[in-house]
């Protein structure tokens, strides 16, 4: 008995010493656990040692071979399939690397590093609501404080506000207590709270700057604060610590994407595709970066892959659908028609399925069938948004009420110099994208994309006084001084810098909703073009009916709604044309379409800038384009889109009402 003993606590220590020697000499471990493997055959701590061994010493393929015999017959070990699982995530076999985690921690719930890594794998394929999870599951597993895990426990229930009273109970007692911190971070950011989660993140790395987790979180954050300069820097300080972490590199690739870097954007989701090509989220993800750059066959094939993957996707058609040009076909429909029919669709996948067979319909003349898809979808999407009609004309008129000619003179003088920016607003849908691609096509101007910064600086001012609620923010723009207002403008300047990729005198920002920051554009860059991208009133707002947007424009899910906003629209920029005599451009498409280069002549002399006749061969231009019109302006102008919604005109009673005195007096302004 003793001798056995003995024996024992010599192996165990013989395994130990080999695990130390694995950190800091793996080619010497491997030979240790060599030596285990001959005095004692097949004893499987040393044999995972082993492969652990040659996985450090870059032998993936030999390690491979050697878990491949060890799984079978420990099929129940968990410190076996998280080795599998990490050899895995080095031969870039992404998809096997998360069944083998899943797998790990179904034998071993408390496995803290398991949850982290199958996290990171679940981040990169945009698995976002089961990384939050795995995150969760990691910090519950991790922490040893009682109070910490309750509150991870409360967390992954979704019982916020118990999360939140714990977390805020331990924070009292231990302010220092990153974890803590990071987890009310989250908490924060559950309820919308992303101003308090954005302090709480920079804190939490204050007090500890390599708290790798909380700085993903921080550029996560950053990211969809719209705040992309910063975002960058933070994930790139991670990428420098981790460079093959997954999640990293996918958050890496949306931000390029996001500041037009499509180039890097493109490569990083090809390696990604690479690790995970099973996965229909990363397929769909690099079809969209793909669509921007032009690379219209490959976008096809990217979104062709993702509905392969996955069939039930319905972004992936809809992402087919929103090419514009594309034609779906009978086999396309009728797979899609088999998908609505089914019962198991989401509710999001059902109403992109419904507005690609709208699509598909419209295409194939059957408009009858068509607008009955483009209703039902825009009828589904409405449930689960919130828009008041009454809300947005109450807000036309306070900024009418606000930015009066007296006020815009008690101010003149002040803003930043610049001329540089070139905003083009107005409806969606209304050509916007067609006079960014001519005017872009100008050797002194330099096209960007949909700048958020207005409308984040607009929301972010809103803050500084006593209520958040929509154009209150103008109550504090009314206070700002010269210089305030000055700094503001060159704020402006910096927050859109990241978006610049040459030394173009000009750029362009095509923000549509920008039309309702007119009065703060001027106080703080009176020097910037402003462009008013109308188009006819029943086209442009049927083409919105039509569209499913990624987010926002609530407005238009319903003909009425949509015509309402139309509606108000025409009144404010009404108000600013007798406000601000002469400082906005306006371009109407029919005209633009029936007469190009007369209008592109009188845009280039608002602008000040000399005829080039590149811009009238806008479709030459080679440049990424983010919008619903990518591809359309990518070819010569064309006439047929006009009048496309007279196909539709015995369903548009309820926007034709809604429109009014707008549509009968259009391109003019209705008498007031």
């Amino acid at each position: 008995m003793t001798e056995k003993s003995d024996a024992e606590g010599t192996l165990a220590a013989a395994v130990r010493n080999t695990e130390r020697l694995m950190e800091v000499d793996p080619k010497l471990a491997v030979e240790q656990a060599g030596e285990i493997l001959n005095a004692v055959p097949d004893y499987p701590p040393a044999q995972l040692l082993l492969v652990t061994g040659q996985r450090h010493c870059g032998n993936h393929l030999m390690a491979l071979e050697l878990i491949n015999k060890l799984l079978p017959v420990q099929a129940r070990w968990a410190a076996a399939h998280f080795e599998y699982a990490l050899l895995l995530a080095v031969l870039e076999r992404g998809d096997e690397a998360i069944e083998a985690l899943r797998t790990t921690v179904g034998l071993k719930p408390q496995h803290p590093e398991a949850w982290r890594l199958l996290a990171d794998h679940l981040m990169a394929i945009g698995d976002s609501s089961g990384a939050d999870e795995a995150y969760t599951r990691h910090i519950q597993s991790s922490v040893s404080d009682p109070h910490l895990q309750q509150a991870a426990s409360a967390m992954i229930e979704n019982d916020i506000p118990k999360a939140e009273l714990l977390l805020k109970a331990q924070l009292k007692k231990a302010p220092t207590d990153v974890p803590a911190i990071r987890m009310l971070a989250e908490v924060a950011v559950r309820c919308g709270n992303n101003d308090d989660a954005e302090k709480l993140l920079e804190r939490c790395l204050d007090l500890a700057p390599s708290f790798t987790a909380a700085r993903f979180n921080y550029a996560t954050l950053l990211h969809r604060l719209n705040k992309s300069s910063q975002a960058l820097v933070e994930i790139e300080q991670l990428l420098l610590v981790s460079p093959s972490n997954p999640s990293y590199r996918n958050l890496t690739a949306v931000i390029l994407s996001r500041i037009g870097d499509y180039e890097r954007s493109s490569s990083m989701y090809a390696q990604l595709l690479s690790e995970y090509p099973a996965n229909a989220k990363i397929w769909l993800s690099y079809g969209h970066v793909l669509k921007t750059e032009g690379r219209q066959e490959e976008c096809i094939e990217a979104y062709r892959n993702s509905i392969e993957r996955n069939p039930s996707f319905g972004e992936a058609y809809w992402s087919l659908a929103n090419l514009k040009t594309f034609r779906f076909s009978q086999q396309d429909m009728t797979a899609m028609q088999l998908q609505v029919r089914g019962d198991k669709l989401t509710q999001e996948d059902r109403v992109q399925f419904e507005f690609a067979l709208g699509k598909a319909a419209e295409d194939a003349a059957e408009y009858a069938v068509s607008f009955e898809h483009y209703n039902q979808g825009n009828s589904l999407h409405r449930e689960g948004i919130r828009y008041d009609a009454d809300g947005n004309t109450a807000r036309t008129e306070r900024l009418k009420r606000k930015f009066t000619s007296t006020f815009m003179k008690d101010r003149a003088g002040s803003g930043h110099d610049t001329a540089s920016p070139i905003f083009i607003v107005g409806m969606p849908r209304s050509g916007s994208t067609l006079l960014e691609q001519i005017l872009a096509s100008h050797s002194l101007v330099e096209g960007t994309t949909e700048l958020p910064d207005i409308i984040s600086m607009a929301l972010e001012m809103s803050t500084e006084g006593d209520t958040s609620e929509n154009a209150q923010y103008s109550n504090i723009l009314a206070t700002k001084s010269h210089d305030e207002l000055r700094e503001l403008g060159a704020q402006y300047l910096e927050r859109t810098r990241v978006h610049r990729k040459t030394d173009s005198p000009f750029f362009i920002d095509k923000m549509p909703n920008n039309f309702l920051h007119i009065g703060m554009i001027h106080l703080i860059l009176p020097n910037a073009k402003i462009i008013d991208a109308r188009r006819h009133p029943m086209g442009c707002c049927f083409s919105n009916f039509k569209q499913y947007y990624a987010r926002g424009q609530n407005f238009s899910y319903s003909l009425s709604d949509i015509g309402r906003f139309y509606h108000d629209y025409v009144e404010l920029m009404a108000h600013f044309d007798t406000v601000l005599p002469g400082r906005i451009h306006r371009v109407i498409y029919e005209q633009t379409v029936e007469d190009t280069e007369t209008q592109v002549r009188k845009l280039l002399d608002y602008c000040q800038l000399e005829f080039e006749p590149a811009c009238l061969r806008f479709f030459e231009t080679q440049r990424g384009v983010r919008t619903a019109s990518s591809e359309q302006v990518r070819q010569p102008i064309y006439r047929q889109g006009m009048e496309q919604w007279a196909n539709y005109e015995p369903w548009l009673k309820p926007l034709k009402d809604s429109l009014g005195l707008v549509l009968d007096s259009y391109p003019d302004i209705p008498s007031r």
